[in-house]
């Protein structure tokens, strides 16, 4: 059985990687990496993805242990990729990164990883982004009950029976701003991870149970520039995990 759900997981990378393995050596003579996104992230790695993505958020560290991580919002212009500003800082799961395949409901640990970002959420009518949003309302709830039905769904309170879950309106300003991480979303596999998202942070020292998180500048100013028209990505993992990601 975990053989087989590991086989889902790497299944999920196939719509957003393309490898072209005769392509490398022309890197030599056709460099379609600026210098300083090829610092930041396995070139291998962005080479291989589907042409069509435009947009990307790297999510880094050099620690998988450790909660403070680098993110970089990436662009491809003319066939290369740059940096649309400068790296902010941002926190994830108290306990670092994990592999998909080793992410687990509650580890406080972040999915290491390549991931869709196709909603965006927040407490306000209407934010201002070209992303799909959803209000999120006193009675929306994401489940994080493993035996639920509808375990990793965004849900109405009155239609779900699971014993666990996040409200997606909390008093507190941490869901004010957010983007869903597609993470365990496409198939779900019970037990692996729930909610996981892009959202503020409570400051640049306090983890996450497992999410992304940073300032509330920071999140306004990369929900400004995200275009689903440019099929975003959020590639997440510390330095030494990019090998295992690409494959």
């Amino acid at each position: 059985m975990e053989i087989a759900v590991k086989k889902k997981h790497a299944a999920a990378y196939i719509p957003y990687l393309v490898f072209f393995p005769s392509f490398i050596a022309l890197l030599v003579f056709f460099p379609i990496f600026s210098a300083r996104a090829a610092e930041i992230t396995n070139r291998d790695l962005l080479f291989k993805l589907d042409k069509n993505v435009s947009q990307l958020l790297l999510v880094t560290n050099n620690c998988p242990s450790s909660f403070i991580v680098k993110i970089t919002a990436l662009e491809k212009k003319d066939g290369k990729w740059e940096e649309v500003f400068p790296s902010v800082n941002g926190v994830i799961g108290k306990n670092g990164f994990a592999l998909p395949e080793e992410k687990r409901e509650g580890d406080g640990r972040t999915p290491a990883g390549i991931f869709p970002l196709k909603i965006s959420f927040g407490y306000k009518e209407s934010i201002p982004t070209k992303m799909p949003y959803r209000q999120s309302l006193s009675d929306d709830l994401w489940v994080d009950d493993i035996n639920a039905l509808d375990y990793n769904r965004w849900v109405k309170e009155k239609s779900t029976k699971a014993l666990s879950f996040e409200r997606m309106r909390r008093d507190d300003d941490l869901y004010k701003y957010g983007l869903v991480i597609e993470y365990n979303t496409a198939p779900v596999v019970k037990g692996y991870g729930s909610a996981i998202f892009f959202h503020v942070w409570r400051g640049k020292n306090r983890p996450t149970e497992g999410c992304v998180a940073v300032s509330e500048d920071n999140i306004v100013r990369i929900l400004k520039w995200l275009d689903p028209q440019a099929a975003p990505l959020i590639i997440m993992g510390a330095e030494d995990m990019m090998e295992q990601i690409a494959r």
